[in-house]
């Protein structure tokens, strides 16, 4: 069965982040896990629901300078694989260029090599920028420009 993706609510990250390891494995990202961005946000926040709980989500919003910004996404262990990512992206590009977003953004670690190349196969231009999270820590900036088509890069 096909998860159905909603705007995500308090409720649902609670739930994520008991779920943590599912989603992110060994690395802890709790912290990352902004309550005060899905009160604000609710609408570009997005849970993908299955039978048996989330499945994945995206926690996004749009800047004042029309930037979709994609902050957190994450499949749970036994989703991935399977395109849920690229829906919960598409799902997100829509409502944010309905809300007035001309370009996508998200940002990652270096060394994250799968999501590097998740976001290569959706299109998105990836540029390694030094001192973005502070001194010495490089990050890779994922920019893509909308409307976005997932079929095609």
């Amino acid at each position: 069965m096909r998860a159905q993706i909603t705007a995500a609510d308090i409720t649902d990250i609670h739930q994520v982040l008991a779920d943590h390891h599912r989603y992110w494995g060994e690395r802890d990202l709790r912290s990352l896990h902004v309550l005060a961005l899905v009160h604000e946000f609710g609408d570009t926040c997005l849970v993908a629901r299955g039978p048996d709980g989330i499945h994945g989500y995206l926690i996004g919003f749009v800047t004042p300078t029309g930037t979709g910004y994609v902050h957190l996404i994450a499949t749970r262990d036994d989703a991935r694989g399977t395109g849920l990512a690229r829906r919960l992206y598409e799902v997100f590009a829509d409502a944010a260029h309905r809300r007035g977003a001309r370009r996508l953004k998200a940002v990652t670690a270096v060394g994250n090599t799968g999501s590097i190349a998740f976001h290569r196969r959706l299109g998105f231009e990836v540029t390694v920028v030094d001192d973005y999270n502070g001194p010495g820590q490089a990050m890779a900036v994922f920019r893509r420009v909308l409307p976005f088509d997932a079929t095609r890069p």
